[in-house]
C-alpha cells in the first residue's frame, strides 16, 4: 500500500511535498544496484554479441558472392614500386595486361603475347604442411 501510494506522489501532476516520495524511493534504489549492475552486464553482453554476429553474417553475405574462379578479370601478379606505386599483372580472357597503378591513374602498360606461367599455390602447401610435420616430429613417413 505504501508503495501505490508512493508511485502516486511521484507522478507529476501530482502537487504533495516531496519527501515521503523521496524516503520510499530511497530504499528501493539501495536494494536494487545489483539488479541494475547485471542488468548493465546483460546489455553489455548483448550489444557485444549482436555486434560479433553481424560481424560473422557479413563475412558469410561477402563468401556467397560471386566465386573468384568465375571471374572474368583474374589477378595474376602484384609488386611495390613505391608506398602508393604498383605494378600489376591481370588476365582477361587469354591475354594477361601488365598495368601500372598510381594514385590517380591506371594504365595499361603493355600486352604480353604469350601468357606468363605462375606456378600455383597448390604445389606449395603440401610441401610446407609436409616440413612443419617432419620439424614437428610427426612425419607419417617415419612411422
Amino acid at each position: 500500500m505504501n508503495r501505490l501510494l508512493g508511485g502516486l506522489l511521484a507522478l507529476p501532476g501530482c502537487v504533495m511535498a516531496a519527501e515521503p516520495v523521496a524516503a520510499v524511493a530511497a530504499p528501493a534504489v539501495g536494494g536494487g544496484v545489483a539488479g541494475q549492475l547485471t542488468q548493465l552486464v546483460l546489455g553489455l553482453l548483448l550489444v557485444l554479441g549482436l555486434i560479433f554476429f553481424l560481424a560473422w553474417l557479413l563475412r558469410r553475405v561477402q563468401q556467397a558472392g560471386p566465386a573468384g574462379k568465375g571471374q572474368v578479370i583474374e589477378l595474376i601478379g602484384s609488386r611495390a614500386l613505391g608506398p602508393r606505386d604498383r605494378l600489376v599483372l591481370v588476365q582477361v580472357g587469354n591475354e594477361q595486361i601488365l598495368l601500372g597503378l598510381t594514385p590517380g591513374t591506371i594504365s595499361a602498360l603493355h600486352v604480353l603475347k604469350e601468357p606468363v606461367q605462375v606456378p600455383g599455390t597448390e604445389q606449395a602447401t603440401p610441401e610446407f604442411a609436409q616440413r612443419l610435420m617432419e620439424l614437428l616430429g610427426k612425419d607419417k613417413d617415419k612411422k
